[in-house]
């Protein structure tokens, strides 16, 4: 028996009805309910019949009346795409898309992009409503097109503050509000002389980093084994070379969530955060001081969404999602971690451990002779002054565990 749809998601722009094609009117002129925000309940005014529903904070609250009314016509409205930063893809999660009718309309970005004759496939898009306007550091690359989605008229001022606060005081911000719209507006301005006020709630930001960014700002390298400076440490860190070749060994892949237990600095988890934006970290930190400086290290690197744990592992690991990928950078030695960690691991994931001491190298070895999987040393030689000469100082062997279960 064929699916009705019973629920229509109409995206509408700063145009109004005007945009709309005749199908999207007629459903809703037609629906029994008719969801939005206020702005689109205006904008949709004159051909609503039925009873409407604004959101409420936030928006999802609303699912369970929307599902009530599951034998009528329901019809949500939503800003332009509603599949790109909108609730078509929360609402596709409690209904089945053979219920649904989508009219999408234009989204912001495509305005946006059409508007500067920027190829959207090379742009990159993100939306900070709801997020931290930190997400935006790791984009920050010389000769990027950025286009941000606001959370409100406060965020073209946060953003050019960050970009001025990280020397990309050249960078060029374009401010659209109520785009396509009769109300449109359209300012440009440098992040490092942003002076611009009476900022619309409803706006969007183009973000241009010209391209000789870099001999002025610290742009991020998109490879893995960041510099070890960029961390704040006390020393309690994975050194840039045994980092890069730690990540290698944990695999990351999109959408993956990672442990990283003894989360020292952070410096693991974040670069795992840095390889994919939907990669999602779980640090595990005993130490106070350590854990609110991994935070903050998550923060200034551009990937704040980085839980961090404060307590002893394993017992503060009990009832938390499955990982995909485990690290045991300390805490190695508390007793059943290594049995605790490969018990949870998903199947198909992927467990690292790493050792300096003796130690812990014997319960990695332990570890290795109970369940296989590779073992390999570490030995990295640095360049040092030896009186007016140089020669080479090397660095505490690594010895690295990994398995894949």
């Amino acid at each position: 028996m064929k699916a009705i749809a019973w629920l229509s998601i109409v995206g509408i722009n700063e145009n109004g009805v005007d945009g709309l094609c005749d199908e999207a009117r007629t459903q809703i002129s037609t629906a029994a309910l008719v969801a939005g925000g206020k702005r689109h309940l205006e904008l949709a005014h004159d051909l609503i019949k039925g009873e409407t529903l604004k959101w409420p904070s936030p928006p999802h609250h609303a699912i369970p009346a929307i599902m009530a009314r599951r034998n009528e016509k329901v019809c949500v409205l939503a800003t332009g795409d509603p599949f790109n930063y909108g609730m078509g893809a929360v609402l596709s999660r409690h209904v089945p898309v053979e219920e649904i009718k989508v009219f999408p309309a234009p989204s912001i970005f495509s305005h946006v992009a059409a508007k500067l004759g920027w190829a959207l496939q090379q742009t990159v898009t993100i939306g900070v409503n709801g997020r931290p306007v930190e997400r935006i550091i790791p984009h920050l690359q010389p000769g990027a097109h950025i286009i941000v989605l606001s959370a409100d008229e406060r965020t073209p001022k946060a953003i050019a503050s960050l970009l001025a606060g990280r020397g990309f005081e050249d960078g060029y911000l374009t401010i659209f509000e109520h785009v396509g719209g009769a109300s449109e507006r359209i300012r440009s301005v440098k992040a490092g002389s942003f002076v611009l006020e009476d900022i619309a709630r409803l706006n969007c930001i183009a973000i241009e980093i010209p391209d000789n960014a870099e001999t002025k700002a610290r742009c991020l390298p998109i490879t893995a084994g960041l510099a070890d400076d960029w961390f704040d440490h006390d020393g309690q860190i994975t050194k840039r070379e045994v980092r890069a070749i730690t990540l290698s060994a944990l695999a990351p892949r999109r959408g993956e969530l990672l442990w990283d237990i003894g989360l020292g600095a952070g410096s693991i988890a974040i670069e795992w955060l840095l390889r994919d934006p939907a990669n999602r970290a779980i640090g595990f930190e005993k130490n106070a001081e350590r854990a609110a400086r991994a935070a903050r290290n998550a923060k200034a690197l551009g990937v704040p969404q980085l839980i961090v744990m404060e307590g002893e592992a394993p017992a503060i690991m009990e009832g938390l999602e499955a990982p995909d990928a485990i690290f045991i950078g300390g805490g190695a030695s508390a007793p059943d971690m290594i049995e605790t960690a490969w018990e949870v691991l998903k199947p198909g994931g992927r467990l690292v451990m790493n050792a300096i001491s003796i130690e812990t190298e014997a319960l990695i070895i332990a570890a290795y002779k109970r369940y296989g999987g590779a073992l390999i040393r570490i030995g990295i030689e640095r360049s040092d002054s030896v009186g007016s000469m140089t020669g080479w100082r090397p660095a505490m062997t690594v010895t690295q565990w990994s398995i894949t279960k």
